[in-house]
């Protein structure tokens, strides 16, 4: 049976001539290392949900900007087309209607300063 090896009974003198208070320390300071690593591997374990519910949170957000921005371009395109209507009508009539409201206004406007 072999003393004082590698493959001799726990205490006995095993990691070539080291006592086991060596192996011992060398226990301890993976455990350190192997809890230090856990933590960091736990802190990025919850720093990655949290990216992944800000993502999502980010995705909602985009996806009702791009539904608002789809009712907007549609409403813009209606308003587009109903100036191209009015544009392809006859200008006198545009004319007219843009002389009397300008009218209106600086009748509007000369009453308030009467008023005063």
């Amino acid at each position: 049976m072999i003393q004082g090896g590698e493959g001799g009974p726990p205490g006995s003198y095993g990691n070539y001539g080291y006592a086991g208070s060596g192996y011992n320390a060398c226990e301890e300071e993976n455990d350190r290392l192997t809890e230090s690593l856990r933590s960091k591997v736990t802190a990025i374990k919850s720093l990655s949900i949290e990216i992944g519910h800000e993502v999502k949170h980010q995705n909602k957000l985009l996806a009702e900007m791009d539904s608002q921005f789809d009712s907007t371009t549609g409403f813009l395109g209606k308003t587009m087309g109903r100036l191209k209507i009015l544009s392809r009508g006859s200008q006198t009539k545009l004319l007219c209607y843009m002389m009397l409201f300008s009218l209106f206004v600086f009748f509007v406007i000369y009453w308030i300063i009467k008023l005063r």
